[in-house]
């Protein structure tokens, strides 16, 4: 399997938080597998690993907003990412966030977008699970900020 991670490693994925309200608890996780799926009607899917506690509580509650991370949000993304990390809200504090107003999820600000988002179909494949979803709402779009990436294992600024 390394040589398959090795190869994969190649290839750059826009770095997002993905963030979801669990009853009175908020959840998220650091991701590099989102992408568009459609236009009409606006589509996206996210990958999760099967075995994660995000994971399973994304099969029970459909609605989740993804803040896509600009390049001087690294430290956000591996915030994210950590394991053993403490629910969304202590990640977020002293960052600039919102609620997102369809979801009540986390929104990460100052990143290149966000968008709201309620699954529609779930598909099992391999040790993930993909999450397709509809787009609810964009909160916000700043094309003027660098987009974070993760390539070869570490994050960078498109171009960087």
């Amino acid at each position: 399997m390394s040589e398959f991670t090795d190869a994969m490693a190649q290839l750059a994925g826009g770095v997002a938080v993905i963030t979801v309200r669990d009853g009175r608890d908020d959840l998220g996780v650091t991701v590099s597998a989102l992408v568009s799926v459609s236009l009409e009607p606006p589509l996206v899917l996210v990958s999760l690993a099967s075995g994660g506690y995000l994971n399973e509580v994304l099969l029970r509650q459909d609605r989740w907003a993804c803040s896509l991370l600009s390049a001087g949000q690294a430290a956000m993304a591996s915030r994210f990412a950590a394991a053993g990390r403490p629910g969304a809200r202590h990640l977020v504090a002293g960052a600039p966030h919102h609620r997102g107003a369809h979801t009540g999820a986390l929104v990460v600000e100052g990143g290149v977008a966000a968008l709201e988002a309620e699954t529609t179909q779930v598909v099992p494949a391999g040790d993930h699970t993909l999450f397709i979803a509809t787009v609810l709402a964009i909160p916000y779009v700043t094309p003027t900020l660098q987009p974070l990436v993760r390539l070869r294992g570490r994050y960078r600024a498109v171009g960087g």
